[in-house]
């Protein structure tokens, strides 16, 4: 039985259960979060609410606070901003904090770039920090587009700016893809 109302319908109701009026399968045959971010993000607060929900997923994510603010197959933004809880001893943004961006930055962009039936692990991330970052903090992930579920390693390169736009630091995050569990790129290989 498929419900086609609009949202505004149904006020009262939690959020996860208006989103499953709206959103396709949810039985991992699907990029859920390419699905996700297409419903969410063209929605007032959408981006706010979809960073929240990838903080969820992924606690220690959450905690730096950052807000996806562009996601699109090979690229994506993402904005930290400047608290007392991200900073260090020097009153500048913490290197975990920034190392934290840069694999959300990444993990988010090869994650919506990834076809319906491959998944992912990061397997290792190089970062070099070059300048005290103050501010709000914006990553740019730039993966290479997968375009099967092969097994393979992928090299996601990750730039972090300030406000005015110098770089603070820069990543790779080395990263695995491959074919999710029983679907059909899966068979034939050994399961992990």
């Amino acid at each position: 039985m498929k419900i086609s109302r609009p949202l505004a319908r149904f006020p009262r109701m939690a959020l996860a259960d208006r989103l499953s009026l709206r959103l396709p399968r949810l039985d991992g045959s699907r990029n859920l979060l390419r699905d996700v971010w297409n419903l969410l993000s063209g929605m007032p607060g959408g981006k706010r609410v979809f960073s929240r929900l990838v903080g969820r997923m992924a606690p220690y994510t959450g905690t730096i606070h950052a807000t996806v603010t562009v996601l699109r197959a090979g690229y994506a933004e993402v904005e930290m901003p400047d608290r007392r809880a991200v900073r260090n001893h020097l009153d500048s943004v913490h290197a975990i904090a920034l190392a934290n961006l840069a694999e959300l930055a990444g993990n988010v962009a090869l994650m919506y770039s990834l076809p319906d039936d491959a998944r992912f692990i990061v397997s290792g991330l190089d970062i070099e920090y070059t300048k005290k970052a103050r501010g709000t903090i914006t990553a740019v992930g730039e993966p290479p587009i997968p375009r099967t579920a092969a097994r393979a390693q992928y090299d996601v390169p990750v730039t972090l700016r300030d406000a005015a736009g110098e770089q603070v630091a820069r990543a790779v995050l080395h990263s695995l893809v491959g074919p999710k569990p029983g679907s059909v790129s899966d068979r034939g290989h050994e399961v992990n």
